[in-house]
């Protein structure tokens, strides 16, 4: 059993910027794919971006160019850094971690909100 935990969302202005954390309970070096989707209440989740094991990143259309993905692995967090910011994003965040791909082996964080508002 991984744990994910989310850290770093919050109520933030239009074109500003936010720092997602997710910190997980295993080495995230062994992990296949780690990544970040959004939900907002009555849609289902879209995929933000992704990070290999090889190092190869992966964004949705809507973030691209604004969302970066990044991870220490000495602690075990990937990172999903949010700039200019849109009354769009608001959502609830979820870490996602591939850990194995045979077995399929995934994990999700509790989620974190970031709401865009002036």
């Amino acid at each position: 059993q991984v744990h994910l935990v989310e850290s770093g969302g919050g109520l933030v202005q239009p074109g500003g910027s936010l720092r997602l954390s997710c910190a997980a309970s295993d080495i995230i070096a062994n992990f296949h794919n780690l990544g970040w989707y959004r939900q907002t209440p009555g849609n289902q989740r879209e995929f933000l971006a992704s990070l290999g094991s090889s190092g190869l990143t992966r964004f949705g259309g809507s973030v691209k160019g604004r969302f970066t993905i990044s991870r220490d692995d000495a602690l075990n967090t990937v990172y999903l850094q949010m700039n200019n910011l849109k009354f769009e994003d608001t959502a609830v965040y979820y870490c996602h971690a591939i850990v194995t791909v045979t077995p399929f082996t995934d994990y999700w964080g509790q989620g974190t909100q970031v709401t865009v508002s002036s």
